[in-house]
């Protein structure tokens, strides 16, 4: 499902009338928070999570914080719930075995990464992590489960589209109201380029939460995109960016094909985008996230451009993760 544009107006006829759902939604939200009964785990947990619905920039975070996790000399371990798999779990991710339509496409893309857990129960999947010798458990989302006890939480947003509308569905993008969603933050994180990060920093005046800024950047593999015709295809959250990063590092984008979010990529819909790639004269691309989902016959003849996140300055998040309690 892509997100309704009504999403990001500041008043709209569509979220007037749905508002009353919004409401709904929140009181279900605040619902299961207050009557959840949290496991505190020998090992802590960070859970990196959002409050908008939608792609905010994750799963290039947990990539990011397993790293420097383990610079700290952690042994992470990533839980997820295993989005669009089948399998419950708990069960540890491996690539070898395992598909996209078994475990879902973001534990699959992590799992080169580190090790990890699918668990529908993230309860479940935390103590198999935990018994499985994880020093430190990643929660892949999770802000708004209340299954774990959290030792530090981070709230991720994209920095152009914010908070949206600031109402909650399908009234607007959020999870819960903002408000009660970052009262229990430790951490926000804002991704995005910096001028969209100051017009983003500065709705934050009356927001009591620390922030951090970061931008995806493309990982320099020694591709040449200069003057190389694409014809891109995406199924995250915000595809339009992933398209702009390719024009930005020289590539002529001859057709942009915008996916849903997870949306299965099919052997007939790839051999169709093959078809008119070469009629165009063009070089098949997307990103990490769809590239594990590719059917065998179409992993080589696809280019993946991987992106990495760069902090403006994670002092703050080094700080908090030097903190974590150990493992007992």
């Amino acid at each position: 499902m892509r997100a309704p544009k009504f999403w990001d107006q500041s008043s709209s006829w569509q979220a007037i009338i749905l508002a009353p759902l919004g409401h709904l939604y929140a009181a279900a939200t605040a619902r299961r928070l207050a009557n959840g009964s949290p496991l505190k785990l020998k090992t802590p947990v960070v859970c990196i999570g959002n409050i908008n619905a939608g792609g905010t920039g994750k799963t290039p975070t947990v990539i990011a914080v397993t790293e420097l996790l383990r610079d700290l000399y952690h042994t992470p371990h990533i839980v997820s719930r295993g989005y669009g798999g089948t399998l419950e779990g708990p069960v540890r991710v491996d690539p070898a075995i395992h598909t996209a339509d078994q475990v879902g496409d973001e534990p699959l893309l992590l799992a080169a990464f580190a090790e990890v857990w699918v668990s529908k129960d993230r309860a479940l999947g935390g103590k198999a992590a935990q018994d499985a010798g994880a020093t430190v458990i990643v929660l892949d989302d999770g802000h708004q489960n209340p299954a774990l006890h959290k030792d530090l939480s981070i709230v991720v947003v994209d920095a152009q589209h914010g908070f949206g509308n600031g109402q909650c569905l399908p009234a607007g993008p959020l999870r819960e109201p903002l408000t009660e969603g970052l009262s229990r933050a430790d951490l926000l994180l804002s991704i995005g380029l910096p001028s969209t990060q100051e017009t983003f920093a500065t709705s934050l005046q009356n927001l009591q939460v620390p922030h951090i800024s970061a931008a995806l950047e493309p990982l320099m593999t020694g591709m040449d995109w200069a003057d190389t015709r694409a014809f891109a295809f995406a199924g995250i959250g915000h595809p339009e960016k992933f398209f702009a990063t390719l024009r930005g590092l020289g590539a002529e984008v001859v057709h942009t094909e915008p996916l849903d979010d997870h949306q299965k990529l099919s052997t007939n819909l790839l051999a169709r985008f093959e078809a008119d790639a070469r009629v165009k004269g063009a070089q098949l691309v997307t990103t990490e996230k769809d590239a594990v989902r590719l059917p065998p016959a179409f992993r080589m003849k696809v280019i993946t451009l991987p992106v990495r996140l760069k902090f403006e300055d994670d002092c703050a998040l080094q700080s908090a993760l030097k903190r974590l309690p150990l493992a007992k």
